[in-house]
């Protein structure tokens, strides 16, 4: 997927065709807008990968553009464009949440550069992240918004998300890219060993303790520190986080004095943290200091249309390392995957992938191979009653037929159907209309 549709914004006509001229030349998918409020209608209306905009304009200027485009979608890449010399209007955009800024005149070279940076960064990130959809275009622009910084990074989302995959995809494309990434699974340690696996310890400090230990903080110093499942952790463990992360200091178990460290934290959980602050099992300052910059990935099954890609990717990792030769999954086996519910998200995607590639006797995966489980749920996500024959059936008859049946029982309440198929909004209008499916006429 190349990234290349940009929207430009500027209320005087000769700048907008210099910009589109300028881009389209290099091979950019250009469009226009003359006022901020005609820009947030078609970036309500269309994906763009970049909104280039002017800072001054008539009516809604750029910064408040700016404020409304993250309203709408937090993780849209806007660069803003200003007069030279007006410092404060680009710390403002910067503050705001702008990607990037241009000065005025704007340069062509300085322009493509601006641009050809994002959107290539974009496309690294693509390589790291496989998905095309809606919600993890989402989840890949907010990973190069906040690379750039060192704040502290809160990633949200259901047990096989990926959300370590999400974390790698910050740092490599973070200016600590060529420094080390430590990922620590804070559930999967003794809490009797957590302190000192991550803050180190000194020699004869506690019995078993006969060398000086460096801890995690230290061994990730200058690079990036990836704290997983940190709603685990104990209260007196989570304060001694805190204190690491406000101070950017850890003092190694039985040490007398503190080490400083230059440490970019990235945690993730699955946890309901703010149910936990309720409870008092999670602290609030800490839940603030961690939730700086929150992602949040969607479940596979709100996400539907990345499962064609991750599966296309498994079969063709795992054939390799399998050193089996297969093409792909009859149509049975790929009905049977699109409709299945994914408790256990990519990561179970994965295993059952797999799984069938070492079990499949052809050179297809049959529906035979994929799990048990898989065969006897039989039903889109739970949610409503579809069985599939035997033979198996086309995928778009599969997908015409689960629409038919979402709009049907939601009263042909687009929004509320969307929502049942765990698509989104733009992405089920798209199918109605690519089926033909309309309200029946009373």
């Amino acid at each position: 997927m190349s990234r290349n549709k940009v929207l430009v914004v500027d209320d005087e006509k000769n700048q907008r065709e210099t910009y589109t001229l300028i881009l389209e030349d290099d091979g950019y998918a250009v469009t226009t807008a003359q006022s901020g409020e005609q820009a947030l209608r078609l970036a309500k209306e269309n994906d763009f990968d970049l909104v280039l905009t002017d800072y001054k304009m008539a009516g809604m200027d750029g910064l408040t553009l700016l404020n409304e485009l993250l309203k709408y979608d937090p993780s849209i890449i806007v660069v803003m464009m200003t007069a030279h010399g007006s410092v404060d209007s680009v710390k403002e955009a910067l503050r705001g949440g702008a990607f990037d800024y241009l000065g005025k005149p704007v340069d062509r070279d300085e322009l493509l550069r601006v641009v050809q940076s994002a959107l290539e960064r974009l496309n690294r990130i693509d390589d790291e992240i496989i998905g095309g959809s809606e919600e993890m275009d989402r989840v890949k622009k907010m990973i190069l918004k906040v690379a750039g910084s060192s704040s502290t990074v809160l990633i949200r989302g259901e047990s096989g998300v990926g959300k370590e995959r999400v974390a790698r995809a910050i740092h490599k494309a973070s200016p600590r890219a060529n420094e080390i990434f430590q990922a620590v699974n804070c559930a999967a340690i003794n809490e009797n060993l957590l302190e000192s696996e991550l803050f180190g310890h000194e020699k004869g400090s506690f019995t078993g303790a006969h060398t000086q230990k460096k801890g995690q903080f230290e061994i990730a110093d200058r690079g990036t520190l990836f704290l997983d499942e940190i709603g685990d952790l104990n209260i007196s463990m989570q304060a001694k986080i805190l204190r690491a992360l406000q101070e950017r200091e850890i003092m190694r178990v039985g040490a007398t004095r503190t080490i400083k460290v230059d440490v970019r934290a990235i945690a993730a959980t699955n946890r309901d943290l703010e149910a936990m602050v309720k409870d008092g099992r999670f602290r609030e300052d800490l839940y603030y200091r961690l939730n700086i910059i929150p992602i949040t990935i969607p479940p596979l099954r709100n996400r539907r249309d990345d499962i064609p890609r991750l599966v296309d990717f498994f079969v063709a990792k795992h054939s390799a390392s399998a050193s089996r030769q297969i093409r792909g999954l009859t149509a049975g086996a790929r009905n049977l995957i699109m409709t299945y519910s994914w408790p256990g998200n990519v990561r179970q995607l994965e295993s059952a992938i797999e799984r069938a590639i070492l079990l499949c006797e052809g050179n297809e995966i049959e529906v035979e191979d994929l799990p048990v489980e898989m065969r006897q749920e039989g039903t889109p996500a739970g949610a409503f009653d579809f069985k599939l024959p035997p033979e198996g059936i086309s995928f778009e008859d599969v997908e015409r037929s689960l629409i038919t049946q979402a709009m049907e029982q939601t009263n042909w309440n687009i929004t509320r159907a969307a929502k049942l198929l765990g698509l989104s909004f733009r992405t089920l209008q798209y199918r109605l209309e690519k089926f033909g499916l309309k309200k029946p006429e009373k």
